[in-house]
């Protein structure tokens, strides 16, 4: 099933998904605060690779920052339903404003779904 992304999304459209949801974390009044305003560009960035290293299997996010630990990694923000659920709301947007495909979508849509629960911490 992954190989769908790989082939009708590929690394040019995971970074267009990547950045078309930063554009709305940017104004986002829930998880805007999350993000340091200084690293936005660096956490586009980190998403960016993550999702090219998960679903093509690019090396740039293991060579940049190791084994993704998410849980880690994300622990010392307040991760709650709320906030799961507006990161998958806004994952959502960025897949309409990029056409994503349905096929595509029924990927990575409960794969945003699965991350945004685990990294629940609240």
């Amino acid at each position: 099933m992954e190989e769908i992304v790989a082939r009708e999304v590929g690394a040019e459209g995971l970074a267009a998904m990547t950045a078309a949801f930063y554009r709305r974390i940017r104004t986002d009044d829930l998880l805007g605060p999350l993000y340091p305003e200084d690293d936005m560009e660096g956490a586009e960035k980190r998403l960016r690779e993550f999702l090219q290293f998960r679903f093509l299997g690019a090396e740039a996010y293991i060579e940049n920052r190791g084994h993704p630990r998410l849980r880690m990694r994300h622990f010392h923000f307040v991760i709650g339903e709320a906030q799961a659920k507006r990161w998958v709301d806004l994952m959502d947007a960025a897949m309409d404003e990029c056409g994503t495909s349905p096929e595509a979508r029924a990927v990575l849509s409960p794969f945003f779904a699965q991350v945004a629960e685990f990294l629940r911490n609240q």
